[in-house]
C-alpha cells in the first residue's frame, strides 16, 4: 500500500504531537458510551447528567423528569470530577509519566499535601462567563458536544450531525477571532 505524502504531512500538521494520545482518548470515551448505553439504553450525555443530578436539589418538572434514572447518573458525574482529580494527582502532577500525556504550557503548579497540581492562567470571570455561554447553548442545542458530538453522531442523527457542524463552526470561528484579536487567558 502506498500513502500520499500530501495526505500523510496534512495528518502530521494537524497532530504535530502525534495522533496516538487522541486515538487511546477517543477508544476511551467510545468504549464508556458503549458501556452506558449497554448498560442502561441511554445515549451518554453530559448535560443530561448534570440536570438528573439536580434533581435531587429542585422540584422543577425538568429536572424531575431524571428521578427514576438519577442514580446511576449520578455515578457518572461523581465519576467524571473523580476522573479528573485522579488525572490531576498523577499524570498532571509528574507522579506518574507516559509518551501519551505531555503538560500543558500555560498555568501554575502548586502543592497541595504533597501532590503537584495544575491550575490554569485562565480569569475566573472568563472561566465563569464561557459556563453561562456552554449552558444556555445545551439549552438551545437540545444536548452537549459530548452527547451530539459521540452518540448522535455514532448513530447518525441528523439534529446530531447539524449540531456538531454548527458547534465546530463557531468554535474554529471563535478561535480564530481571539488569536486575530490578540486576547490571551
Amino acid at each position: 500500500m502506498v500513502a500520499d505524502p500530501v495526505l500523510l504531512q496534512a495528518v502530521a500538521d494537524l497532530f504535530p504531537n502525534g495522533i496516538s494520545r487522541y486515538a487511546v482518548g477517543g477508544l476511551l470515551v467510545g468504549l464508556g458510551t458503549v458501556l452506558i448505553y449497554i448498560g442502561t439504553g441511554i445515549p451518554a450525555g453530559a448535560s443530561t447528567f448534570l440536570e438528573s443530578t439536580l434533581s435531587y436539589v429542585s422540584d422543577q418538572s425538568r429536572f424531575q423528569q431524571y428521578v427514576g434514572s438519577r442514580d446511576w447518573r449520578l455515578v457518572f458525574t461523581v465519576g467524571v470530577i473523580l476522573g479528573g482529580l485522579a488525572f490531576a494527582a498523577t499524570f498532571q502532577s509528574g507522579l506518574v509519566t507516559s509518551s501519551l500525556y505531555e503538560p500543558g504550557t500555560t498555568g501554575q503548579l502548586y502543592e497541595v499535601a504533597g501532590v503537584t497540581l495544575w491550575q490554569t492562567d485562565v480569569q475566573p470571570w472568563r472561566l465563569f462567563i464561557g459556563g453561562i455561554l456552554v449552558g444556555i447553548g445545551t439549552r438551545i442545542g437540545k444536548g452537549c458536544t459530548s452527547g451530539h458530538g459521540v452518540c448522535g453522531v455514532g448513530s447518525a442523527s441528523k439534529t446530531s450531525l447539524a449540531g456538531v457542524l454548527t458547534f465546530l463552526t463557531v468554535a474554529v470561528g471563535t478561535a480564530q477571532v481571539v488569536a486575530a484579536l490578540g486576547v490571551s487567558p
